[in-house]
């Protein structure tokens, strides 16, 4: 059961202390190294710089998403584990026919990111998210402490330090503390996932609409499959 509550005025920083203090060694920060990620990668480091980092390659990622993952490690000695769909793109593709992610991209997102998120939650009790109440319409009732549920059922506690800070407020840390950042968004990117999936954002947008344009989805499910485990179970 989530039995705290932090103000909209709490620092990310005294979230994450208390985040690892709680959980650690069996927390870890999920990345797909936006910059939200990458602002709590360099916080959460600096309070414990053995904490688990898992990143999905999708095999759908841009180069530009690898780079900022280069660059993290070679500032910080991250201790990131990588985990893979367990289908190849080829494999995929023989097994589903091309271009799944055109043709059906809730299954895609399902092969290719909650099927392997679900592998890396079954080894924490908690995990942590960039996620922010202002980044879609989506989100606007998100949580700084959610109950989520693994797989098998067990309750997995989410925790989303930087609900309430705005996308000045996540450029600011970037910038004052010189870290690196996905080039994609100089070019009007705002939220980026795979590669197929993801356009620029145009003026008066919400960061997300930028995600499966014309699919009728703004989510991948990664952040809303949990919800619905325990009642599967």
């Amino acid at each position: 059961m989530v039995d705290i509550k932090f103000s909209n005025d709490t620092p990310p920083s005294e979230i994450l202390s208390w985040s690892i203090e709680k959980y650690y060694p069996r927390i870890a920060i999920a990345s797909s190294f936006s910059v939200e990620d990458t602002v709590l990668i360099d916080m959460a480091t600096q309070i414990q710089p053995n904490i688990k980092i898992f990143y999905i390659n999708t095999g759908f990622q841009f180069k530009e998403t690898d780079n900022v993952k280069e660059a993290l490690k070679k500032k910080r000695n991250l201790n990131l584990i990588e985990y893979s769909p367990l289908l190849s793109i080829e494999e995929q593709t023989l097994k589903y026919g091309p271009k799944l992610y055109d043709r059906n991209p809730d299954v895609c997102c399902k092969l290719r990111k909650v099927e392997p998120i679900r592998r890396a939650l079954q080894e924490v009790d908690a995990w942590i998210t960039g996620l922010r109440r202002d980044q879609a319409t989506t989100r606007q009732k998100l949580e700084v402490v959610e109950l989520d549920y693994k797989g098998d059922g067990k309750p997995l506690t989410k925790i989303n330090p930087l609900t309430y800070w705005t996308k000045k407020e996540v450029w600011n840390y970037i910038q004052n503390n010189k870290l690196p950042y996905n080039t994609l968004y100089d070019q009007g990117y705002m939220s980026i996932g795979c590669k197929p999936c993801t356009r620029p954002v145009q003026q008066g947008e919400d960061e997300r609409t930028g995600r499966w344009t014309g699919k009728g989805k703004t989510e991948c499910c990664i952040h809303t499959f949990l919800k619905t485990e325990k009642s599967e179970n």
